[in-house]
């Protein structure tokens, strides 16, 4: 029989005596590390009305906590201070709480800076010193605040160039000639400024319907590329706001906007698609506007923002389509057009339109960037003599090029993820066009005028390889680079192990989300780019882990709210509810979302709650996901069970079409393990909402679940004395969400283990729903060995067999490649990084617990294998970092462990560890739960 761990513990005293040992204490201040509004330092454009502040402190010793705070907010910095903060006072509050503080004081104006300070009381009383002033600045609030700023698109198609023209053909059409598709142009305007007084602040305020960039006096603004996020644009569209008050000058000053189709314009990939918008994907043609908020030094302001008096043209941009690329004609170019003095007399007018737009906000997730670039690795010929390049990474992004050639030379650059199994010629793969009907290529045509040097602007493929064409010499680093281009989430976690197969496999996981970050959590970079539900709880609390991921998410549960439309109920069809699409956002939709793919909405607010402990996202969309709940509610079959689910996705050797059969774990199955657990997420939400009512039906539902899945699905494996769930994924699922009755649980863990190892021959036959938790669940129930194996056998199936096949991230699906032409499908899928949160919680033994969430209470508990001897791990919480370092040797495990300040660490040990326990040298013969304050502990005892 499994033993359950029997819990004990002690709370550690700042200062302790044990066998004559004592811990040392040092005397350094509290100071302040980190404080943020909204989790920003110094934000700009706030537009919550109730900012949240957080502070992070930093103090070397021992069981050090909160008692209290003190908050005030003011107008100015010479207001900031007891008796003059006009804003917000908010006395001494007693509380332990140091992130997500809600703003109480007056109305915030729009577009008003504040400042701010705060100083904190220790548990003993003994107050820090005041902070270092802060600050934080309001966005627009609301749409009077645009002024008369107007929205404008391009009034003329004035495109020349014959390279304005792709082919588009998918797959479905191989009997038919390819279409030619040119899509909206790519839209240049201009203006020009006087300014004849000195100015004091300049603030733009620009929201692109499609992708922008903007100029001023020929200098781009800011470092963001692909910008704004991608949103359901009729209902929510976001701006970005720079200071460019360094940037204007006195007299003249000229502004220019390129305008990009982004999503929003893309009007031929997916057009036809069957399970898309039959009025076609496109919300028309780009559209963008802009403000310009300038305050004198005198004390006057004044606006400048477009309308019909901008100018507009096209120009070289003749080709943009966010899958098949740019297209960029040189000999179009436009001159200086975007600085002073350029003569723009044959460029007509832009012309005002009236987009159908609900509602403009800010834009609070990290912006797009260029983020790193690659330099060939190798380079060779084809079999067709052309130019191969291999740049040794699997990116998102776009190619630089620099380039001499003869006026008018066309260059293409195909751009695709792998070779030919024999490695002799590109595999277009996903990326050439069959699905979406567009093959990924840049193409640039030469001006002849020297070197030139191009990059694309409104694209970005998923590749590793570049065919060139159209080069007179061999490509090197001078002439061709590849550029990361991908939403600039911070790395905020890490992890390392003695066992350097796990540590590659946590860099293709990393790589794989990375990769696929562009303003959406996507299921792909080049195929789809789409927003997948199912994918994005796939990976969630692996990003959670390694990035801030805080506004990301907020973000896309926007885009999954902004989604919903009126579904009518399976059971009762009178009844309608308000239900997003397989696909968030855009027209690009799928079917209503299967249970197992619907659950996001309701996991990614529950796993954001757990690891920042912010309830504001659970209390803003908990009448969404309150009802999302009723309607797969309304799916109850006669026998208990919800008779709706998508199937857990890509094991082994399945294919939708070909082999099918390949998904051991029924879909429904699957599908009703993820709604048990979220049935309990729902009544911890209906409880934080006080809504008992909903609560008490919760954990009803959840009880009746639970007993018809056992009735249902739990069975016994023939000639063994074991019992499973069907299928490894259900048997993992069940065992994860509480689901096995407790007297069934060693059968069951033995039946898993029994089906790897007898049946299957060491290996896993998982999708993404069981490859996410099989290896945490093998290693809670004493099994981390086989958790190990399974990963690491280098036979198919298993992560160690796709490493070794070359992949620098995680494909899509599970194939035996060498047997095939190529790698088809996509080659870069972060659903099948979710699994590598097995390295934080399981081998570095760090998760947050429910009882005080955000890490303001963690577990620690490494469970490894045997041939894992030591592990780093450090966890970013909203009060610091938590680190967690461990050796194990001979049976002995050593940890040191780094408590952040106001946190408590619950160190999880069964009954023989407790025995051989030690903490900072000091043995222990208490007989409770061990229980850390904040400090630096080197904790011993023999793993067991």
């Amino acid at each position: 029989m499994i033993n359950k761990q029997s819990l004990f513990s002690i709370v550690l005293l700042a200062i302790f005596c044990v066998s004559c040992k004592q811990v040392y204490i040092s005397k350094t201040p509290m100071s302040f590390e980190n404080l943020s509004v909204n989790t920003k330092h110094n934000p700009s454009a706030i537009e919550s009305k109730q900012p949240l502040f957080s502070w992070v402190i930093n103090v070397e010793e021992y069981n050090k906590s909160q008692s209290a705070f003190h908050i005030l907010v003011a107008s100015s910095k010479e207001k900031l201070n007891d008796s003059d903060a006009d804003i917000w006072n908010s006395d001494k509050v007693a509380s332990n709480k140091s992130t997500f503080v809600k703003y109480q004081g007056k109305d915030l104006e729009a577009l008003q800076t504040y400042f701010w300070k705060v100083k904190i009381w220790d548990e003993k009383g003994s107050s820090s010193n005041w902070s270092d002033v802060q600050e934080f600045t309001m966005g627009l609030m609301n749409s009077k605040n645009w002024a008369n700023s107007k929205w404008i698109t391009l009034n003329k198609d004035t495109r020349t160039s014959p390279y304005q023209y792709r082919d588009y053909k998918t797959g479905r059409m191989r009997n038919q000639p390819a279409k030619k598709v040119n899509g909206f142009a790519a839209s240049y305007f201009r203006n020009e400024l006087e300014l004849d007084k000195e100015v004091e602040n300049a603030q733009v305020y620009i929201c692109g319907l499609g992708y922008y960039e903007l100029y001023l006096n020929g200098d781009k603004v800011g470092d963001h590329v692909l910008d704004p996020a991608p949103s359901n644009y009729d209902k929510q569209a976001y701006y970005v706001n720079y200071d460019i008050t360094e940037q204007v000058k006195s007299g003249k000053n000229a502004f220019g906007i390129i305008l990009g189709n982004g999503f929003y314009g893309q009007n031929i990939s997916w057009s036809r698609d069957p399970e898309s918008n039959k009025k076609g994907v496109s919300y028309g043609k780009p559209t963008v506007r802009c403000l310009v908020k300038l305050n004198y030094s005198d004390g006057t302001s004044a606006d400048f923002y477009t309308d019909e008096n901008w100018k507009e043209a096209t120009g070289p941009i003749v080709f943009n389509n966010i899958y098949g690329g740019d297209t960029y004609d040189a000999r179009y170019e436009l001159g200086n057009w975007n600085t002073v003095g350029y003569d723009d007399a044959k460029w007509g007018n832009a012309k005002v339109t009236s987009p159908n737009v609900k509602k403009i906000s800010a834009s609070q997730i990290p912006p797009i960037k260029k983020l790193k670039e690659f330099e060939p690795q190798k380079v060779f010929k084809g079999s067709d003599g052309n130019w191969i390049v291999d740049f040794g990474q699997n990116i998102a992004g776009w190619v630089k090029l620099n380039v001499k050639e003869k006026e008018g030379q066309l260059i293409e650059v195909v751009t695709t993820e792998a070779l030919l199994t024999n490695g002799k010629d590109i595999f277009k793969g996903s990326t050439g066009g069959g699905a979406n009907g567009m093959a990924q290529i840049y193409k640039y045509i030469c001006k002849g005028e020297g070197v030139e040097s191009w990059e694309p602007k409104f694209s970005y493929h998923g590749f590793r390889y570049a065919k060139i064409t159209g080069i007179s010499r061999k490509p090197d680093a001078d002439m061709i680079k590849a550029v990361l281009v991908a939403t600039d989430i911070q790395e905020t976690g890490n992890f390392t192990s003695s066992d350097e197969l796990l540590n590659k496999m946590h860099s293709i996981s990393k790589w794989t989300i990375v990769d696929n970050v562009h303003g959406i959590p996507e299921d792909c970079p080049h195929r789809e780019k789409c927003g997948w539900l199912g994918d994005a709880h796939a990976f969630c609390e692996y990003a959670l882990y390694n990035y801030d991921m805080y506004d990301f998410y907020k973000k896309y549960m926007e885009d999954i709210k902004t989604q919903m439309r009126p579904t009518i109920g399976h059971n009762n069809p009178e009844l309608k509810f308000q239900v997003p699409t397989m696909i968030a956002p855009g027209k690009r939709t799928s079917t209503y979302a299967k249970i197992d793919w619907g659950v996001a909405t309701m996991y990614l607010p529950w796993y954001n709650y757990k690891f920042y402990g912010d309830d504001e996202i659970v209390k803003e969309y908990y009448e969404p996901m309150k009802g999302l709940t009723d309607f797969y509610l309304n799916f109850k079959g006669e026998n208990g069970i919800m008779q709706d689910g998508m199937g857990d996705w890509c094991p082994p050797l399945w294919d939708r079409r070909k082999n099918p059969s390949a998904m051991e774990c029924d879909p429904i199955i699957s599908a009703n393990a993820y709604f048990y657990d979220v049935l309990g997420v729902m009544e911890t939400f209906a409880k934080m909402n006080n809504d008992a009512a909903y609560e008490a039906k919760m954990k009803q539902e959840k009880e009746a679940l639970k007993t018809a899945f056992n009735k249902e699905f739990l069975v016994n494996i023939p000639n063994t004395k074991h019992k499973w769930y069907q299928s490894q994924t259900a048997t993992v699922q069940a065992l994860q969400f509480g689901m096995v009755p407790e007297e069934e649980i060693e059968t069951v863990v033995n039946g898993l283990a029994y089906n790897i190892v007898e049946v299957r021959g060491g290996h896993h036959n998982t999708g993404i729903h069981g490859n996410r938790y099989i290896y945490t669940v093998l290693s809670k129930y004493g099994k981390a060995d086989l958790a190990y194996q399974i990963l690491t056998t280098p036979d198919f199936p298993s992560q160690t067999y796709v490493m070794n096949s070359g992949f620098t991230t995680w494909p899509e699906r599970q194939f035996i490649w060498e047997k095939m032409e190529g790698p088809s499908n996509s080659l870069n899928h972060p659903m099948h990084s979710g699994f590598a949160a097995y390295f934080f919680e399981s081998l570095g033994g760090i998760k947050s617990s429910m009882e005080a969430p955000g890490f303001k209470m963690f577990t620690v508990n490494p469970e490894f294998p045997s041939q894992v001897i030591n592990t780093t791990v450090s966890v970013p919480s909203p009060y610091g970092d938590i680190k967690n370092s461990w050796r194990s040797e001979s049976g002995l495990l050593t940890m040191n462990l780094e408590v952040p300040f106001n946190t408590k660490a619950k160190i999880i040990l069964n009954k023989k560890e407790f025995e051989s326990l030690k903490i900072n040298d000091a043995s222990f013969d208490d007989k409770d739960e061990v229980v850390l304050g904040s400090g630096k502990y080197k904790i011993e005892y023999k793993k067991s």
